[in-house]
């Protein structure tokens, strides 16, 4: 969480923003989605001017609220899909933000998989079983990509950081997994670090589509810079604070994919990385 709020706070002062005398940063924090509705109710009773949610749960929290208060999406997956918002184009109602392309992104670490693991015939899949977008978008799609590709997936769902240091070398020992893939889920980023470190323990080949999280370990990374996201997020709460409406701001995605492969880790497991791979890298960690 420290490095998606340090991405905000950075976009914050790139708008001419300091701490303490333009904002003041009310941060609130819940493995449990269901506490999101009073966190909300907490925040509007501190009477502050914008809420900048991390979840899908949390932006509907914060929707609900009345009388209303600007939302901010910051990194948010699928926001039309999710019914967040009406149009990329025209959010309407008091959300806008930022969003990613995980949904486009995710089934394209299969074809990595194949790359790295030629024979691959096993995938693990650590997920969020309270984000709906990992349930309802991301395991059908990993599901029908695994399919099409003779794949068998093992779909593990995160309870905790403790739980997953005993159930994942038992899930290794019994299934013999060839890779981890981690589903986008701003909690599962926050433990992504201790995840890959897990991981790489079990000598287990880990891929995921936040670009930062090579740089902490993973193999490799297809995807968007959740951090510059945040970081674009704070141009909203500018306009906003400045009198812009919300609803006519549109909600803007990345436009930049990269692709990082972190060869420290891929020796420490053993692996080659195929030379046309690492030719269509955008960055290679040696």
């Amino acid at each position: 969480m420290k490095r998606l709020l340090a991405g905000l706070t950075q976009g914050l002062t790139e708008n001419g923003m300091i701490e303490g005398r333009d904002y003041l940063l009310e941060t609130r924090f819940a493995v449990d989605y269901e506490r999101f509705p009073a966190l909300a109710r907490e925040l509007q009773q501190a009477k502050v001017r914008i809420i900048v949610p991390l979840t899908i749960a949390a932006v509907r929290a914060a929707q609900q609220l009345s009388p209303p208060i600007p939302v901010v999406m910051a990194a948010i997956n699928d926001p039309v899909g999710t019914g967040l918002i009406a149009s990329l184009s025209h959010p309407g109602g008091v959300t806008t933000g930022t969003a990613t392309l995980n949904q486009d992104v995710t089934p394209k670490l299969m074809e990595f998989l194949g790359a790295l693991v030629p024979r691959a015939a096993t995938l693990a899949v650590l997920y969020n079983p309270a984000n709906p977008s990992n349930v309802n978008f991301f395991l059908p799609s990993l599901r029908r990509e695994s399919g099409a590709r003779g794949i068998s997936l093992i779909e593990l769902a995160f309870k905790s950081a403790a739980d997953l240091g005993s159930t994942l070398p038992t899930l290794v020992a019994a299934r013999h997994p060839d890779a981890l893939l981690l589903v986008a889920d701003s909690f599962l980023y926050d433990q992504a670090d201790h995840i890959a470190a897990l991981a790489l323990a079990q000598r287990l080949p880990m891929l995921t589509s936040a670009a930062e999280i090579a740089h902490g370990g993973a193999l490799l990374t297809y995807g968007l810079s959740v951090s510059e996201l945040f970081r674009r997020s704070a141009y909203y709460v500018k306009r906003i604070l400045d009198g812009a409406n919300p609803a006519d701001l549109p909600v803007e995605q990345p436009t930049r994919i990269r692709l990082v492969v972190n060869l420290k880790t891929a020796k420490a497991l053993g692996m080659d990385v195929p030379g046309e791979l690492l030719a269509r890298a955008d960055e290679v960690i040696e």
